[in-house]
């Protein structure tokens, strides 16, 4: 990498402030591991600070910053953004996966392949399968019976795909991911647990991505279904017969129960925990390790365990870390009174 500030502002749409256009850059860093000649971005307030001590020769920031930095800043909408954008501008070129079945790979019958499918050493596609244009299906990735997976879809080694899912287009999916493993169903009879069988599909909408070991297990019956533009993160469980809405964020260790709606732009930050058979509205914000036991209403923002929204959580955790003075305060007014009722008289 070697360009000009001004070079970066034009390939971001940003704007150059406090330094000259022609400084080069040599590489990107975070604010920390920044050294001069490379560049970094401001996308937090809590790093103000190591902002102003950074040894960055230029970091991307919002348009209305107005602190002052050593570093030449270059103001754009929206500083991660940009510099996501400059890292895929400027890094080597990605992995190319060229078109053709590796003869290692094991295709059943009547399986119809698009244009420039790409099959991958030791993949198993089994009979009945369609696979769309352009998709890449990675080494040893097992994919079941009569399932369909549409367009420029990139599913990396070690996924899973069982039998009937159904998959739209410019899905990706990590290597690990099981989807359509069966959910978790049983009923307790004459003293033992007896299986219930999950007879129903998974079906993903276009412009989803799985992350690496997440689960969406088949619907006992109907469907499982994640809808167009979800980001799953890695291990995330998603029960039978849940369905989750348009472009929502499901974060690392989240966990949704059976048949419980996600509306859209739900976000579940991390270890987030739903019971089964709620509804979560549009814009929904579940805080990180939180349980959620009830259906929340459209954009809310709950925090806790039990969930509550936002206010109620900080109100409540400011009670608890004032519980050690309260304490102290009674002890102190016990022993008061004590000592008040040792002092009268025997009568009173």
């Amino acid at each position: 990498m070697n360009i000009t500030v001004g070079q970066i502002a034009a390939l971001v749409g940003g704007k150059v402030e406090g330094g000259p256009e022609s400084a080069i850059i040599t590489g990107v860093a975070s604010i920390a591991d920044a050294n001069v000649g490379n560049i970094t971005f401001f996308g937090n307030a809590r790093y103000l600070g190591a902002l102003k001590d950074t040894k960055a020769t230029a970091a991307l920031v919002p348009v209305d910053f107005s602190e002052e930095i050593p570093a030449i800043k270059i103001k754009v909408a929206n500083p991660s953004l940009a510099f996501s954008q400059l890292v895929e501008k400027t890094a080597p070129k990605p992995v190319v996966f060229h078109p053709g079945i590796h003869r290692t790979a094991v295709i059943g019958e009547d399986v119809s392949l698009g244009k420039d499918v790409s099959i991958q050493p030791y993949a198993i596609i089994e009979s009945g399968t369609e696979i769309g244009d352009r998709t890449v299906v990675g080494a040893h990735v097992y994919i079941g019976r009569e399932t369909t997976i549409g367009n420029d879809c990139l599913i990396y080694p070690n996924v899973t795909i069982r039998e009937r899912s159904l998959l739209g287009n410019r899905i990706i999916i990590q290597s690990g991911a099981v989807i359509g493993g069966d959910g978790f169903g049983y009923e307790f009879e004459n003293g033992r647990y007896v299986k219930i069988p999950q007879v129903g599909i998974v079906q993903i909408d276009d412009d989803v991505e799985i992350g690496s070991n997440s689960t969406i297990d088949r619907a006992r019956f109907g469907r499982t279904w994640i809808q167009e533009g979800t980001k799953i993160d890695n291990l995330v469980q998603i029960a039978h017969n849940v369905t989750v809405g348009k472009h929502c964020v499901l974060v690392s260790q989240s966990g949704v129960s059976g048949s419980t709606k996600l509306g859209n732009y739900v976000t579940l930050a991390g270890q987030a925990g739903l019971v089964g058979h709620i509804e979560l509205g549009d814009q929904v914000i579940v805080g990180a390790k939180s349980g959620v036991s009830k259906s929340i209403p459209a954009r809310e923002f709950v925090f806790g365990i039990p969930a509550v929204p936002d206010k109620e959580f900080k109100i409540r955790a400011a009670r608890v870390n004032r519980l050690g003075k309260l304490i102290e305060r009674v002890k102190k007014l016990e022993q008061l009174l004590d000592s008040n009722e040792k002092s009268l008289p025997p009568e009173i």
